[in-house]
This record gives C-alpha cells, structure tokens and sequence, in this order.
C-alpha cells in the first residue's frame, strides 16, 4: 500500500464520528489478525506438505496391503 493509499484512508476514517473510527479500527485490527493466522496456517501447510502426503501414500499401501483397521470412533 503506498503512503497516498495511507493517507486516504487517514482522511476517510477523520470524517467519520470518533465512535465510528474506533469500531473500523477494531474491525481492522480482527480483519489483520485473521490474515496472519491464514499465512501462518499456508507456512506450516507447505513445511509439512511433502510429510504429508507420504502418509498418505503409506496409509494406502496399509490399505492395499490390508494391514489397516476400520477406525473405532468409540476409542476416539
């Protein structure tokens, strides 16, 4: 975003009553959080892609194999 986009914004939010201005600003702030936590939640999705797909290739060579078990939800 650059420094002219900032400064728009800035003058939007000034013409707004101050109790207006805090709810964007809250709105804002939960809007930004949200974003960190989806990349975060991409960053730690492709660390561990690779681990997880070769689970899932061992899972369906237990299948294959037949050396897996139907899960027991009741164990759960």
């Amino acid at each position: 975003m650059s420094a002219t986009e900032i400064a728009t914004l800035v003058k939007m939010m000034e013409m707004l009553p101050e109790d207006i201005q805090n709810r964007v600003v809250e709105h804002v702030r939960e809007y930004i959080a949200e974003l960190q936590d989806e990349v975060q939640w991409d960053m730690t999705f492709r660390r561990t892609q690779s681990q997880l797909m070769a689970a899932a290739r061992r899972a369906k060579q237990e299948i294959a194999a037949g050396r897996a078990e139907p899960l027991d939800h009741n164990q759960l």
